[in-house]
């Protein structure tokens, strides 16, 4: 009793010493879970914060399941971003496929740092061509088929909503947050009969996606992770990923999209087996996912024949500034 008295007292004397003002500041109190309305509906988007750190990212050669692209494993670094706690379902995607942006007025969004930027342009998709959830059900499911380039204009779309700076996460970010500390092949550990506690994949599927957040979350509090869709990634796929990092620890990485195809992608999904749902499992987009597209050329938004292709949003705790959030979105429309 005597030790706490003294641990609460000495507590007590540094708050006095260092002001309440300045302990204040010490606690991060803009870091924090929030859900992000939607202007003018009733759907939110769930998102938690993930502490930026170091992590090993990809496998070791000792890893069941392993595939040659998943090393040699590299120590890499990533800043600190809030992340969408599920998958992007279909409520949420479709308030962006329903309103006609290309006629809405510019608005002018004020940035963390004080400047302030139009943004216009913001592009919805083409109809679809088809029930593009394939009848596997829409409320509280996962939004699928759409490309790379559709999921990173509703991210655009929700920054010019909003204010706030929305992308898809790297691989890098994506791996540093599904691991959420793990070193193993799942966030769970290794043992992959523990699977249907934490994903839907081939065996327990029933050959469709389920509705988000229906088993348990990893540590950092993120669903479906392993399995349900599989997720899009900003990175261009590339086999050598590893090779071609540069520094210790690499600092952020990211592969620019140079060309349409392959695109990366991970997580696995309904239709995957285990080792495919594996953290450091990575996935390469095809032009066979558009193979029914009826468009010539063929669309930019649509993917005909995946459905086993979703994602989630990030939001980096820091804001790009004025010039660098002009400099991505130039970017993206110069990748298609």
């Amino acid at each position: 009793m005597q030790y706490h008295k003294r641990l609460i007292s000495i507590s007590v004397v540094c708050l006095l010493l260092i002001g309440a003002s300045q302990y204040t500041k010490m606690v991060d109190t803009e870091f924090l879970p929030y859900s992000e309305q939607i202007p003018n509906s009733d759907i939110q988007i769930k998102m938690t914060p993930i502490k930026g750190g170091t992590f090993y990212m990809g496998s070791p050669n000792t890893e069941k399941g392993r595939n040659n692209d998943e090393g040699p494993r590299r120590k890499v670094q990533v800043n600190s971003f809030w992340m969408g706690i599920y998958e992007i379902t279909w409520e949420q995607y479709s308030q962006f496929l329903d309103e006609n942006a290309q006629n809405i007025s510019k608005r002018t969004i004020t940035l963390k740092d004080g400047s302030k930027m139009d943004v216009d342009g913001v592009a919805t998709a083409t109809p679809m061509y088809i029930d593009m959830s394939f009848g596997m059900g829409k409320e509280g499911f996962p939004a699928i088929n759409m490309t790379q380039y559709s999921a990173a204009m509703y991210a655009k779309w929700l920054f010019a909503k909003t204010g706030n700076f929305y992308r898809l996460p790297t691989e890098a970010e994506w791996e540093y947050a599904c691991r959420s500390g793990s070193t193993t092949a799942y966030h769970f550990g290794d043992d992959a009969s523990q699977l249907n506690e934490y994903a839907w994949y081939k065996a327990n599927s029933n050959e469709k996606y389920q509705k988000v957040g229906s088993k348990l979350p990893n540590s950092y509090g993120l669903y479906d992770m392993h399995g349900n869709v599989a997720e899009w990634t900003m990175d261009e796929y590339k086999e050598s990923y590893f090779k071609n990092l540069q520094g210790n620890p690499v600092n952020n990485p990211l592969f620019k999209p140079t060309k349409l195809y392959p695109r990366s992608v991970r997580g696995g999904s309904w239709m995957s087996l285990p080792e495919d749902l594996r953290s450091a499992n990575r996935h390469a987009s095809s032009k066979k996912w558009k193979q029914r597209d009826p468009q010539m050329p063929k669309s930019i938004w649509w993917l005909t024949d995946a459905p086993f292709v979703g994602f989630r949003l990030v939001r980096p705790k820091e804001t790009p500034s004025k010039q660098e959030i002009e400099k991505y979105w130039l970017s993206v429309m110069d990748d298609f």
